[in-house]
Parts: C-alpha cells; sequence; structure tokens
C-alpha cells in the first residue's frame, strides 16, 4: 500500500521522526508532501527555505532507507483529493482534522476515503509537544529536551511538600526552578476519602499559572474495614491541562486519633490533643512520630510526587 504523510518540516524534530517512521512501517512506498515556502509560510513568524527544510528531510530519509518520494504541495490538500494510488494518510493531532476533510471531498468526487493512520504527539520534557516554533525559539532541542529550567509551582507554602517535590523532580530535570504559592481549594482542613485526590488537583491547577508543571499534596484519612488511614495524593498538571495523578503507601492511625478525627477534629489538631505534638503536619508529620523518626513526612511526600510523575517518565507507555 502506498501511504502518505505531509508537514512543513520546518526543523527536522523527533515528533516528524514518529510520523515517517509510522509511515515507513506499514506503507510499501511513501509519499512524502513538503510544503512550499509560500503555503508553508502561512501562519508562521519563522519558515525556513524549502531548499534546507528538504534537503535535511532527504537526509534523514537516506539514513533511514526505505522506498519513498518527496512532493513539494502548494495547497492544504496536497494533491490527494483526488489521488488513486495512495491508501493511507498518516495524520498527527494537527493535521487529522483536514485529513478529515479530504476524505470529505474524496467522498464528494466518488472516490473512497483514505485510511487514516494517527500517531500521538511526541512530547517534550515540560510536558507539552514539540515542535518546530518552539525549537526555533531556543526553547528546546530537536529531541525535546529543554534549553531552560524546567519552572514548577507547587500548591503549598508547606516546606516539606516543596522539598518532596524538589527532591524527586532534580532527579529527572537537569536544571529546574521550584516556587511555591499558596492557594485555595474547595476542600476542607481534614479530607476524608476521595476528597484527598480532589483537593491534589485542585492544588495543582491552582498553583501552576505561567509554570510548565503545577504540583498539589493533599493528604487525606481513608476509612478502611479496619480503621482509619492516611494516604497523601500528588496531582501534577501541565501547560496543556494534562493531569497525572499518584499516591504514597497509606499507614494507620491509632484508635484514639481516628476517633477524635471522626468526631472532627484535624488529625493535627488530634495529635496535638493526645500527644502534645503541635505542627506535626509542618514537620516530621504523623508518620514520623509514630515510626518513631524511621520515616518522615517528606518521605512520604516524595512517594506521592513520584507515583504522580510515573506516567510523565515514559509518556509514550501511556499514550
Amino acid at each position: 500500500m502506498k501511504v502518505g504523510v505531509g508537514g512543513t518540516f520546518n526543523v527536522l524534530h523527533r515528533g516528524h521522526h514518529a510520523l515517517l517512521e509510522k509511515a515507513m512501517e506499514i506503507g510499501d512506498q511513501v509519499v512524502i508532501g513538503i510544503t512550499s515556502d509560500r503555503f508553508g509560510s502561512e501562519g508562521r513568524e519563522k519558515l525556513l527555505p524549502l531548499e534546507q527544510r528538504k534537503a535535511e528531510l532527504e537526509a534523514y530519509l537516506n539514513e533511514r532507507g526505505g522506498n519513498w518520494v518527496i512532493t513539494v504541495i502548494e495547497d492544504a490538500y496536497g494533491g490527494t483529493a483526488d489521488r488513486t494510488d495512495i491508501g493511507a494518510l498518516v495524520v498527527s493531532p494537527e493535521t487529522r482534522p483536514q485529513a478529515e476533510k479530504i476524505n470529505k471531498e474524496r467522498a464528494s468526487r466518488g472516490l473512497a476515503p483514505l485510511l487514516l493512520v494517527p500517531v500521538p504527539h511526541v512530547l517534550a520534557e515540560d510536558g507539552v509537544p514539540i515542535s518546530s516554533t518552539r525549537i526555533l525559539s531556543g526553547d528546546m532541542d530537536r529531541d525535546g529536551r529543554m534549553l531552560r529550567p524546567i519552572r514548577v509551582m507547587v500548591g503549598s507554602d508547606n516546606p516539606v511538600k516543596v522539598n518532596a517535590v524538589l527532591s524527586v523532580m532534580s532527579k529527572i530535570f537537569s536544571s529546574l526552578e521550584v516556587g511555591c504559592t499558596e492557594v485555595e481549594t474547595s476542600i476542607s482542613e481534614q479530607p476524608f476519602g476521595e476528597r484527598t485526590r480532589q483537593g491534589a488537583v485542585e492544588r495543582a491547577k491552582a498553583a501552576l499559572s505561567t509554570a510548565d508543571f503545577g504540583v498539589g499534596l493533599e493528604a487525606g484519612v481513608f476509612e478502611l474495614p479496619d480503621g482509619l488511614y492516611d494516604i497523601q495524593y500528588c496531582a501534577i498538571i501541565d501547560k496543556c491541562g494534562h493531569v497525572t495523578i499518584g499516591h504514597g503507601s497509606g499507614f494507620k492511625y491509632p484508635s484514639e486519633v481516628a476517633r477524635r478525627v471522626r468526631e472532627g477534629y484535624s488529625v493535627g489538631q488530634a495529635f496535638e490533643d493526645i500527644y502534645g505534638e503541635e505542627d506535626v503536619g509542618r514537620r516530621e508529620g504523623a508518620i514520623g512520630y509514630l515510626t518513631n523518626g524511621l520515616m518522615d513526612r517528606t518521605s512520604l511526600s516524595e512517594q506521592a510526587v513520584l507515583a504522580a510523575l510515573v506516567p510523565r517518565i515514559q509518556p509514550e507507555l501511556y499514550q
């Protein structure tokens, strides 16, 4: 089957590679449409000359091998509205709407629709799709590695939470800036059950602003068959609005703490009332007191942050 794929290929990057690789995988021959300078310049501030774009594309394809041909296209249809030798188009999320228009035009001409083969975005380190525009602006390289620090905002001024985020994310991103801001949520001082997860999401969304990632951490209590458990959730949102969520390990509260929490105390208030531990939530946490320091709240929070990052470490496995 002959397969088509098209684009401007302004700066050839890893997202383009994914499209071309898919086309080579499913097609006996691949027809690659590259926009002319006139057509490609529409809606773009900067466009590299056709000769330069085409030469880079050819160099990559020659290295890749396979049966391919490059054609210059002058409009959004790229000649596919009436071609009968192409059976499929490989499309990105951006090009799929136009491919669907091509199929409508083909139907109006009595031609069979083209099979549309989608390829998901290839994401940069900041969770946003790699693009030629961002590469040309100096924001990232062609593989999606950011050429500036990743900016993170935590939806709390609690140093335990901020330090947990910094500790985990600094292991993933080579250059990182972490800030914090106190935010308002619809969640009560002592979250119960699924409201805990909701609180983490609300904190992340409220913190994002102009950062690359907003992070929300929320610890809550969960009523399980054998007692009241503490589980901390983390939510991470990026500029595309994609939210990933994880939680740390849970532990059971002593019966007297559980009784007071059920009566309306917060965990912090219960610990202060029973054990004389003030402001436990901003220090080692309940887990630190209950384990005689074998684990502190920062470590527990780090578990939740890492769990929320799991789908972002190898995003292609989750698309």
